[in-house]
Formats: structure tokens, C-alpha cells, sequence
């Protein structure tokens, strides 16, 4: 049962309908215009039903209208047969469906029950969506550092407006995830939240793929596509590497943001949209700007709020636990790590962040050899490679700096922490330039640093 609008100005039509309904037990709100009916979307109907063609403002228009409000009922447009193109037109912009005069009662009631069926199951995804994002508000995001607890800070304060927001920051380091929680702490979380990496689609695909195409438009567009951008109506719309988005189309764009209406390839006129925007980048925009490589009008446009994502290596006390959260999706609550790993771990370089030590954990989940991931497997698995420092003058890589052994007997121990001290001052206390040069991991570097007190 449902609260109904009814809107058509055929009086006798209008009495069989709210007849029938109301039989049905539905409570119907019967009005002969579509002015007089959109004064009374305040009473929050669950279905609405309209002629196309009235006098004054038309079934067209109370669809524009009705699609506009937050959470919208579905529409059922009531069609002759003179009038059936406008009938599909109107399943396009997001009517329900269209039921062609003259129909059967058990047809209307059979209709109407799905559609309120539909709005049922639309109005429980909402209230499960509500309660996911009370629960789980950041996307799955694991951090305990300053620097990301400062980014998140910023991040709820820009989410809850509709201004572009623009994430930057290294490969790996989870800007779709900082998107999703953009999205997720929004005013539009529980509506569409659309993906595309424009590094990822062809050149030649992507204005299509974005801006949708008509049946025809070209060779092998055997019916109509919507495009991304259309998709996410009324959601946010996330552009990952934004500086990969072809030149040509940048200007395409612009006019989108600017005047809210998307052309499609092929399409006879521009069709209203409705989203936020999120972009993401690892490049820096104004050199690509200097490079011709991008607009800067567009980066003007985007660039309104910007956020950089902090490198995993700049934030090491979250290292642990993201390796735990990661072990436990990958392996289990029973797999645990040992400490020597754990420190190894955080000493490590990520030049890909987030990503590889994710993709290092089942790595090491799928290949140990017990029910503990330990330092061995690290070092079995996944040595750590630097770049190679410097040799320093009339030295070659790999000689040894040595004169003669001195014959009353040496200590290795202390040959080995001067050797380690001076390592570090030659590479200016990079340790992982000093282990690169010594030729050993950064893990077993940093333990020998502490081990000797040289830190």
C-alpha cells in the first residue's frame, strides 16, 4: 500500500484511477494539473502518476521536476497512442515505466505494485546505506598517523559541499579510496559513485565513454550509451589521473562543469546533469600545464580544493597497521606476524606505497611455510633493492677501500660499525642510499644501525 499522486485533467479518467487505487487499498492524492500536483510532492508520495499532455505545465515537466527532488518517487506516465514517442522519451529521463490508454484495471494495479515495490527496496538500500556510512564513514581507510588524521580532518570539512575536489599524490597511496570517502561523507552518498581512470580507456573510446553517444553516432554504435558523466547523476563522478585525460577533450569537459549540460557524440541536443566532482593525480598539473599537456583553464576549474595524499614512507606508524589489517584480508584472524618483521617493515622505502606493501602481504601470505609470517620470508621473498649510491672518487663500485690486514689480530665487530658509520656520512645519512651502497637490505641496515647505537 502507498501514498499516490495522481495528476490528469480527463475528470472521468481521473475517478476510475483513484476509484480503482483506493479500492486497493492506496490512499491517492487526486489533482487535475501539474502545478496543483507538484504542490503536493511536500506530502512525500510514494508513486506518481501523470497524463503527458495536459494544458499549463505538461507530464514532461512534472517528471523534470519530480526526478529534481532528493530520493524521487517513481513516475508513471499516462500515454495515448498519438503520444507514445514522448512516453519513451520520458522512460529516458527516468520515468518508471508508461501505461497506453485506454488499459485494463488489473494492468494499473499490477503496474503500480511494482512500482511500489521498486520504491521499497530504493527506500531500504538508503536506510542500509545510512547505517554503513554511520559505521564505516571513510571507506575502509587504516591510519593512526598525524599526517593522515590531518588529511581526513580535511577532508570530512570539504566532503559535505559540492565543490570539485582535487587529490594529489604518489602511485599507490589510495586516492580512490580518499574519493570514496569524499563521497561516502557527502550529501550525495547515497546516490552513484562512478570511476574512471582516464589512463586506462583508449583515446579514441574516451569521449564516448564519457560523454555517452546516440544510436548511430558512429560505425558500430548499434544503440544509444549514456556515458559516464550521465551515469553518475546526481552522485560524484571521480577522474583518476586526471593529466591522462586526452587534450582534445579537456576543453569538453570544461564546458560540462560550466554549464552543467552534457553533449552526447551524435545526440540531437544537451542533456541536464547533476554531479560532484573528484579528481585524482600523481603528476604535478602546473608543470604539465608548462608542458602543453594541459589546460589551464581546466586546472583552474578543478583545482578549487586540493588535497595531497601523504606517501607511505612518511608515515611509517601506519605501516603496522595496514600489514595487519591486510594479513587478516588476506589470511585470516589466525595468521600473525613476528616483531623483527614488523620492524623491517616500517624501515622499508614503498616507492609504491600502499599498493605494494599490500600486494608484499600476499605475497607472503600465499607463500609462507608456517602459521607465522616471519623476517625470513621477508628476505625469501622480497629483498629490498635501492638505487645504487654514488662510489665515491677513485673508487670503483664493488672494490674493497682495505690496505693491509694489520698482523697483531683486528675486531670484525668494530671494522664493521666504522665501516657502517662512514657509509652514512659518505651518503649523507640516507640509509637507503648507505645500504644500497653497502650492498645489503634496509631492514638489516637499520638493525646494525641500532645495533651499534649509530642512529
Amino acid at each position: 500500500m502507498g501514498r499516490i499522486l495522481l495528476i490528469d485533467d480527463d475528470n472521468s479518467l481521473r475517478e476510475v484511477v483513484q476509484f480503482i487505487l483506493t479500492d486497493s487499498g492506496h490512499k491517492v492524492l487526486a489533482v487535475a494539473d501539474g502545478a496543483a500536483g507538484l504542490e503536493l510532492l511536500d506530502r512525500e508520495p510514494d508513486l506518481v502518476i501523470t497524463d503527458i499532455r495536459m494544458p499549463g505545465m505538461d507530464g514532461m515537466e512534472v517528471l523534470r521536476r519530480v526526478r529534481k527532488i532528493p530520493a524521487p518517487p517513481p513516475v508513471i506516465v499516462l500515454t495515448a497512442h498519438g503520444t507514445v514517442e514522448q512516453a519513451v522519451e520520458a522512460m529516458q529521463m527516468g520515468a518508471f515505466t508508461y501505461l497506453l490508454k485506454p488499459f485494463a484495471r488489473e494492468e494499473l494495479k499490477l503496474t503500480v505494485a511494482k512500482a511500489l515495490h521498486t520504491r521499497s527496496v530504493e527506500m531500504d538500500n538508503v536506510r542500509l546505506r545510512r547505517l554503513l556510512k554511520q559505521r564505516a564513514p571513510e571507506s575502509g581507510m587504516v591510519f593512526r598517523s598525524k599526517l593522515m588524521a590531518a588529511f581526513m580532518d580535511n577532508l570530512r570539512q570539504v566532503a559535505p559541499n559540492d565543490a570539485t575536489v582535487l587529490i594529489s599524490g604518489e602511485s599507490g597511496t589510495g586516492k580512490e579510496l580518499a574519493a570514496r570517502a569524499c563521497h561516502d561523507l557527502s550529501d550525495r552518498w547515497d546516490r552513484p559513485f562512478v570511476t574512471v581512470n582516464c589512463g586506462a580507456i583508449p583515446g579514441t573510446l574516451m569521449e564516448s565513454e564519457l560523454f555517452g553517444h546516440a544510436k548511430g553516432a558512429f560505425t558500430g554504435a548499434d544503440q544509444a550509451a549514456t556515458g559516464r558523466i550521465r551515469a553518475a547523476q546526481g552522485g560524484t563522478l571521480f577522474l583518476d589521473e586526471i593529466a591522462e585525460l586526452p587534450l582534445a577533450l579537456q576543453p569538453k569537459l570544461l564546458r560540462v562543469l560550466e554549464s552543467k549540460q552534457v553533449d552526447p557524440v551524435g545526440g540531437p541536443h544537451p542533456v541536464a546533469v547533476d554531479f560532484r566532482l573528484v579528481c585524482a593525480t600523481n603528476r604535478n598539473l602546473e608543470e604539465e600545464v608548462s608542458q602543453g599537456r594541459f589546460r589551464d583553464d581546466l586546472l583552474f576549474r578543478i583545482n578549487v580544493l586540493q588535497l595531497a595524499l601523504p606517501s607511505l614512507r612518511d608515515r611509517p606508524e601506519d605501516v603496522k597497521l595496514l600489514w595487519d589489517h591486510f594479513t587478516r584480508l588476506h589470511g585470516g584472524e589466525d595468521l600473525v606476524s613476528e616483531t623483527p618483521l614488523l620492524e623491517a617493515l616500517k624501515t622499508r622505502t614503498w616507492r609504491g606505497n600502499v599498493r605494494e606493501l599490500k600486494n608484499l602481504n600476499l605475497r607472503l601470505v600465499l607463500m609462507r611455510r608456517g602459521d607465522l609470517l616471519t623476517l625470513a620470508d621477508l628476505d625469501r621473498l622480497a629483498p629490498e633493492s635501492g638505487d645504487p649510491a654514488p662510489a665515491p672518487p677513485g673508487k670503483s663500485p664493488g672494490s674493497l677501500p682495505l690496505g693491509p690486514l694489520p698482523a697483531g689480530g683486528m675486531s670484525l665487530i668494530a671494522l664493521e660499525r666504522e665501516v657502517i658509520r662512514r657509509a652514512l656520512d659518505l651518503c649523507g645519512g640516507n640509509r637507503s642510499k648507505t645500504a644500497a651502497y653497502l650492498g645489503i637490505p634496509r631492514h638489516v641496515l637499520v638493525y646494525r644501525i641500532n645495533k651499534y647505537e649509530l642512529g
